[in-house]
């Protein structure tokens, strides 16, 4: 008998619900619709520099309890709203996560936190989830790792986040050159920057790759290319890259590049050497270089929950604490609100727009 020669080290394959049908569940409402879209344009206005606003990334390092999120939204969104005429606060809803090694992949991979892998459960609570944020009137991003998703969510997603793991891919680039929203793309984990300012370079251009379409059919997917993109500077391997003179090299990169300067530091990662209380440092001094007058450091990214560090997940799920993070340790809902009122009173009147 002749050995197989495809599928195999495949143990099942099942089929997928399409995209259409999971929104067809949990359409976009009015309120969804007006939220992304006016989010999309103020975002894509900062990165222009036709809106002068601090723009503030915020939220669980990933989401795993629906509840949480839900709560952690209904407490973001009016100190949004107060704090709006000077800063653009968005919402880190974080639903797939990209793994050194193994590990718990996301809510969209395994909602149930117990390796039963309920793809199509964790599409439409990724869905749902979305929907509600975006209904409180605060803008959602996200980080895109599977090329199918954003055929599920990205209509309710109002910035898009390449990680440091896939900046470098030709497929990541290419399906960021066809999402509707501005994206950043983040430097490598050893520290490269130039990555992300070639992935800018290759997102700008047309491409045309496989896919899948609403129906969940497969086809060629021809992009226009996408100009709303910019650099996440995340630190690496070698060190943080949030001081001033690391924020002018990758400036000189992208001037040369003829890309525009604006760069957006992310306050965890190794830009806090891995410790969450540390990402006050990263986030006081890049506001500090932006009251200098470096008015190309657009923003910052922090990594916040209900409860201040993190947990493992073992075991069973129900045993997990309320609030507290599974992947990278947050910051808590106190220092987030204060460390977000704190920039909104340094930030001079005068930088506000209109939005």
């Amino acid at each position: 008998m002749s050995q197989p020669i495809y599928d195999v080290n495949i143990r099942k394959v099942e089929p997928m619900v399409p995209a259409d049908r999971v929104i067809s569940q949990y359409p976009i409402t009015a309120k969804a619709m007006e939220t992304v879209t006016r989010g999309r344009e103020q975002i894509k206005a900062i990165l222009d520099g036709r809106d002068s606003r601090y723009m503030v990334i915020v939220g669980p390092c990933s989401i795993h309890d629906e509840r949480l999120a839900e709560e952690y939204a209904s407490r973001l969104a009016p100190l949004a709203g107060r704090l709006s005429d000077r800063m653009l606060i968005v919402m880190r809803v974080y639903f797939e996560k990209p793994r050194t090694t193994v590990g718990w992949k996301g809510l969209i991979n395994d909602p149930h936190l117990d390796g039963s892998y309920d793809i199509a459960t964790g599409l439409a609570t990724a869905r749902r989830i979305l929907s509600r944020v975006s209904e409180l009137g605060l803008p959602a991003g996200t980080e895109f790792l599977d090329p199918f998703i954003p055929q599920y969510v990205a209509d309710l997603v109002s910035w898009a986040a390449i990680g440091a793991r896939t900046t470098e891919s030709q497929t990541h680039r290419q399906m960021a050159s066809g999402l509707s929203m501005p994206v950043g793309f983040k430097n490598g984990t050893d520290g490269n920057t130039q990555i992300a300012v070639d992935a800018m370079l290759a997102a700008r251009a047309p491409h045309a790759f496989l896919g899948i379409d609403r129906e969940g059919h497969a086809c060629v997917i021809h992009t226009n290319g996408n100009p709303a993109a910019h650099v996440v500077l995340r630190g690496g391997s070698k060190g943080t890259n949030y001081s001033a003179d690391a924020i002018e090299q990758v400036q000189k990169q992208l001037a040369k590049a003829g890309l525009s300067q604006r760069v957006m530091v992310d306050c965890s990662h190794a830009n806090s050497e891995k410790d969450h209380a540390k990402q006050a440092i990263p986030f006081r001094e890049v506001l500090e270089q932006r009251l200098r007058g470096n008015e190309n450091v657009v923003g910052v990214m922090l990594e916040s929950n209900l409860v201040a560090g993190r947990q493992d997940l073992k075991g069973d799920p129900k045993t997990l604490k309320y609030g507290v993070s599974i992947t990278d340790a947050c910051i808590g809902w106190e220092e987030t609100e204060h460390l977000l009122t704190e920039a909104y009173k340094a930030l001079e009147p005068a930088t506000a727009s209109a939005g």
